[in-house]
Parts: structure tokens; sequence; C-alpha cells
């Protein structure tokens, strides 16, 4: 039997769509009720599957054909070890079957036009954001492709907040950044599907409209709280913050803004290829 296209929307999202029927393709189902997956069996993922995986990925849509992804394949346990020894909090990116990275590659085009006597410098906002969002988009189709053969996935973005040390072990150079990391594997557990905010926070007609945001994010705050409810020892940072009779999601992704990650890697990028000004 088919899973219930129509129960797996409202599952996600907490809403239903008009003319929406039960029955759906299985792709579409599959997507519906995906699940980033953390545990994995101790079963090898043949390079062989990796590689059809990663031939299906840089299938994906392309800035201009530019093809401005790289992916490196981190098989060399000691480098994935200390990679990994700076992320205690999430050892699935060391023990997982396999790890990969997905970066942005602007270096290469550069390369390519000072080849054929074009020479132009790669490295502006624009560039970084087409490279940025080639990688994304071949991370995505590659999570979608192995979800299909029964694999599961994690992107780790967090090694970006250790730039130093990740781009020393994969030897990046000057114009090539990672986006993800991402772990792969068969999973252990079921895992669960993560809710997602509705369509009337994420989807505008002709023109932007958040009037009603607040309302929304309340909503989806006490949905989110019926299925996965966060205890006091799951707030963030009470020491400044203090602590909260109710901790929704939105609590939650405030403070976490309200502490932003990243800072090496905004300086690493704009002192290995890219200015933003």
């Amino acid at each position: 039997m088919e899973p219930d296209q129509a129960a797996l929307i409202t599952d996600r999202f907490g809403t239903t769509i008009d003319g929406v029927s039960a029955a759906g393709t299985p792709m579409l189902a599959r997507i519906l009720a995906r699940r980033t997956q953390r545990s994995y069996t101790d079963a090898p993922v043949p390079d062989a599957l990796i590689d059809l995986l990663l031939s299906v990925a840089l299938s994906a849509s392309s800035k201009s054909d530019f093809q401005q992804a790289s992916i490196i394949k981190l098989k060399d346990a000691q480098r994935r070890s200390r990679i990994a020894a700076h992320f205690p909090a999430m050892p699935w990116i060391g023990k997982s079957p396999a790890f990969l990275v997905f970066c942005g590659d602007a270096l290469r085009l550069e390369r390519i036009g000072t080849t054929r006597g074009h020479p132009q410098r790669n490295g502006d906002l624009e560039a970084f954001l087409n490279a940025a969002v080639d990688a994304a988009l071949v991370m995505q189709t590659f999570i979608l492709a192995a979800e299909s053969v029964d694999l599961g996935c994690c992107p780790i973005s967090v090694i970006r907040n250790q730039m130093e040390t990740v781009a020393e072990e994969l030897a990046l150079p000057d114009g090539v950044f990672p986006v993800a990391g991402l772990c792969v594997g068969y999973p252990a557990s079921q895992g669960h599907i993560s809710m997602r905010l509705p369509a009337a926070v994420t989807v505008h007609t002709d023109t932007y409209d958040d009037t009603r945001l607040n309302e929304h994010i309340e909503a989806y705050d006490r949905r989110r709280d019926t299925r996965h409810a966060m205890t006091r020892e799951q707030q963030r940072n009470p020491k400044l913050f203090g602590y909260v009779d109710f901790y929704g999601w939105s609590e939650d992704k405030a403070r976490q803004a309200a502490q932003p990650e990243g800072a090496s890697f905004a300086n690493y990028v704009k002192a290995h290829g890219f200015s933003f000004g």
C-alpha cells in the first residue's frame, strides 16, 4: 500500500491542501516522509553506490552551467577523526559509514578562464552565492537519491565553525569552501518526521506578506510541542536568557540566532578568495 500523501502533508505541516488526494507518486510520498538520520547500522555503503549517487547528484541544476560544486569523499579515518574531534556533541560525524563534504568551488571557473585566455577573478559576492547554491543543490539531490535506495543522511553545517582545521585537513585552496558535510549510512532507527512551518508563513502570492506571522508561529510552536516538547534542561543558555514556562521552536531558534556562529567561516572566505564589498 502506498503511503497516504494527504496524511503526510498534514503530519509535516499541520494543514491540508484542497484537491490533493491520498494517493500520490512514490517519489512525492518519499520526500514528504523523509527524515534526517543520525544513527546508522554497521553495514558499509559500497563505494560504487556512493559514486552512482554522486553522478545523480551532479545532475542537479547549476547556475549558468558553471558547475561550481566539488565533493570530497573523506575516507582517511585519521583525517576524519581529527575533524570529528572538534564536534563531540555530534558523534555521528566520525561514526557514520560514509562522510562527504560538499564544497562551493569558485576556483575552477577562474582557472578555466585563465587557461582559455580570458582571466577574470571569480571572488565577488555573486560568485560566492553561485558556488554555494550549486553545492547546496548537489547535496540536496544526493540526499534525495540516497534515500531512494534506503540510505539515511544528516547534513553537517557545523564544520564551517572550524574552518582553519577543515580547510587544512581537506587541503582546500583559495576559492573553495565547504557548504556542509554529510553523514551517510543505513539507518539504525526509524527517526521522526520534523514538522515544518505551514505554507501560510513560507509561501506568498504576488507580494510578500507576513502580517499574521506571530499568529502562525504561535500555532506552530504549540503543534510541535504536542509531539516534541522540549524539557527545561533543553532551554538554551538559561544564564543569559533565563527560563520560560513554554519553550517552543521560536524561542529556541531566537536564542540560537542571538548567539550567531560562523564568524570563523566569514573571516576565512574573506581571506581566501572572496570579497563582499
